[in-house]
């Protein structure tokens, strides 16, 4: 529909940025590179919500029901009649919903890092990074066939690699920036897969096609794709498997999940931006945009609904034993898009028994502003304090007003309290699965409970406990107290988006997210029980009184504690020796056995093969030479003998 084309200038926008920027950036506009970039994008911020307003509240829903609309559809490459890659628009209620939140807190971070990054030596390359992320994730959110997901989906990786190694001479971010590269690689080989297996099955790469096709369990090609198996599975149970494998290493999924921590080298504000609310969600986007057809498959949902539920607990464990405040938010995040995932898992397809599906895009939509809002938060304390571990912290509460009350405000969010946003989407969460799955219902609420007591332990170490001064304390703590009080805590551009996410992480729980955004488009009753929440709340105000009373106040109950648990503390906190179990495979496995053979091979046999070749070719042709030598006389002697020697066969053969 051609009235909703302006939401093209959303992407191109931030694409435009980035092109100016990277080309001129450095010796135009050094200094101006933020606002440019920043008015960019309050640009495509502003048309997201006039975008939303018109979706919503004017013309998208029709007797009911949502609609989703093909604003607009370029055929690319044309591969057959009915395959071909084509670029394009989709506006449908999960589309404009991820607009919003990219768009917003992609504004606040580009904002905050007006203050947090001002003296930087390459801030205008910073400024073009943050813009091509931004285009390449609005690009994906809006693509209206699996292949052009696919091409933004490796754009979103290249970004998050040049954001990651931003400081490019530190050796650890260089190292980090690699092992997000490679990791989130081997996903995407599997996502790959995924998209020429259901593609070919599917006769066509374009989504609304495709989900149209194998949401029929008459249709050619859903019986052709459940008939055809491979190791005793259905080829469409391989074909979303792999797909969700793809969406598993962008969303930090066990086994997948290892790049995540390490991605925090990067500047602060990258962190809230990449690992909160857009590359780190894309995964569960992906899940959702194919969720008609996952729905067809139990096999493939079971899959999601364990590796989901299995990371949110797994991580949630880890976060309690961490002291760097960006990796425990990093472990924080994981175990949230865990927490999509599997409400993802235990959904159905349409009317009250899809309120899974629904619940996960509420928990991802007020995911993004809490937990955007904690890493900012983050780094504005680290901006004052030089460090990232908690044992340079404690006490900032009186020299960080702000940033205290907005990140207890995200604490109480993420932990669940009513009446803060998280409380709303946990709840539906909650709920679902209990009427879904026990099991996955008590791992939830488990989890909860962690969640609570976790972020309530980085809340308390940074604003409240505190050691009487000692000579031991790096020069960084006292460094901090002297920067918050000549400093303040920092810039208003530091300031503001603090304010603005922390009003988001109060209000948005509020907004009625069942009549907007379901999984067939027409609206849910509200789900909310007070009598359900009295459990999982009560969970969480025991964690967060546990919390306070080890962290509080400077005390031994933690170290008591960390005793107690002993080797199975130990174990977390090494993140459960997953990272040296992949370096053990990669080293002591893949590179002897698969590698070095294979090297050999390639030197040996390949090349050996190939010098041969060109040998024997120079031997013949040295051989040979002298037939051109260049002399007349010895052609018209070639010339004569071999009109003899034909004579003599015409001869032979007359005779």
């Amino acid at each position: 529909m051609s009235n909703y084309l302006y939401i093209l200038w959303i992407p191109l926008l931030p694409l435009a940025t980035f092109v100016v920027l990277g080309l001129f950036g450095r010796k135009y506009f050094a200094k101006t590179a933020g606002i440019i970039s920043t008015a960019s994008l309050l640009t495509s911020t502003l048309l997201s919500f006039v975008a939303a307003k018109q979706y919503f509240f004017v013309d998208g829903k029709v007797n009911g029901i949502y609609q989703k609309i093909i604003a607009l559809k370029y055929t690319w490459l044309q591969f057959s009649p009915n395959v071909s890659i084509d670029m394009g628009v989709i506006v449908d209620p999960i589309s404009v919903m991820m607009l919003i939140v990219v768009t917003s807190v992609s504004l606040m971070v580009h904002v905050f890092s007006l203050g947090y990054m001002k003296g930087e030596e390459r801030f205008a390359t910073y400024y073009a990074f943050l813009s091509l992320f931004t285009f390449s994730m609005l690009g994906l959110i809006l693509s209206v066939n699996i292949f052009q997901v696919y091409m933004f989906w490796e754009l979103v990786g290249v970004s998050s690699f040049l954001l990651i190694g931003y400081y490019f001479n530190k050796p650890s971010a260089v190292a980090a920036s690699k092992k997000a590269f490679i990791v989130t690689r081997f996903a995407d080989l599997g996502f790959l897969i995924g998209i020429m297996i259901i593609g070919f099955y599917g006769g066509t790469l374009d989504i609304g096609v495709l989900i149209q096709k194998l949401t029929s369990a008459q249709s050619p090609e859903f019986l052709s794709m459940t008939s055809a198996s491979f190791l005793g599975a259905s080829m469409l149970t391989w074909g979303l498997t792999l797909i969700f494998m793809g969406g598993a290493g962008k969303s930090a999924m066990f086994p997948l999940h290892i790049w995540l921590p390490d991605a925090m080298e990067g500047p602060t504000p990258v962190s809230a931006l990449i690992h909160a609310a857009t590359m780190v969600v894309a995964g569960v986007y992906l899940v959702a945009r194919l969720f008609p057809i996952f729905s067809m498959d139990e096999a493939a949902l079971i899959i999601v609904t364990y590796v989901g539920a299995f990371s949110a607990l797994l991580a949630a464990i880890i976060a309690c034993t961490q002291t760097d405040i960006k990796r425990v938010l990093a472990y924080s995040t994981m175990s949230q898009i865990g927490y999509m995932m599997f409400a993802l898992g235990i959904s159905k397809n349409g009317g009250e028994a899809g309120l899974g599906f629904m619940a996960s895009m509420f928990h991802l939509f007020t995911h993004a502003f809490f937990k955007s809002l904690l890493f900012l938060g983050a780094g504005s304390v680290i901006h004052m304090v030089h460090s990232n571990e908690m044992k340079d912290m404690g006490g900032l509460r009186k020299l960080m007003p702000i940033t205290h009350i907005a990140f207890l405000i995200a604490c109480l969010a993420i932990a669940g309290i009513p009446p803060f946003a998280g409380f709303f989407s946990k709840e539906e969460i909650l709920t679902a699965a209990f009427h879904e799955n026990k099991l996955i219902y008590g791992v939830a609420l488990f989890t909860a409970a962690l969640t609570s007591f976790y972020m309530f332990r980085l809340y308390f170490n940074i604003f409240w406990s505190k050691e009487a001064p000692a000579k031991a304390h790096s020069a960084s703590h006292d460094h901090a107290h002297d920067d918050a009080h000549n400093h303040g805590e920092g810039t208003w551009t530091m300031k503001l988006p603090l304010l603005i996410l922390a009003a988001c992480a109060v209000g948005v729980g509020f907004i009625p997210f069942s009549q907007f955004i379901t999984s067939d488009g027409a609206a849910l009753e509200t789900h909310i029980n007070m009598v359900f929440s009295i459990a999982p709340v009560a969970l969480s105000i025991i964690a967060i009184l546990l919390s306070a009373s080890f962290y509080k106040n400077h005390n031994t109950k933690s170290d008591k504690a960390v005793a107690f648990f002993g080797g199975f503390y130990r174990a977390a906190y090494k993140k459960f020796y997953v990272d040296e179990l992949y370096l053990f495979i990669t080293k002591k496995i893949v590179f002897p056995l698969i590698g070095q053979p294979i090297a050999w091979a390639d030197r040996n046999i390949v090349d050996g093969f190939m010098l041969l070749l060109a040998n024997t070719t120079a031997k013949i042709s040295s051989a040979i030479k002298g037939l051109q030598s260049g002399k007349v006389q010895n052609y018209a002697l070639f010339f004569f003998g071999g009109v003899l020697a034909l004579s003599v066969l015409f001869i032979y053969i007359w005779k």
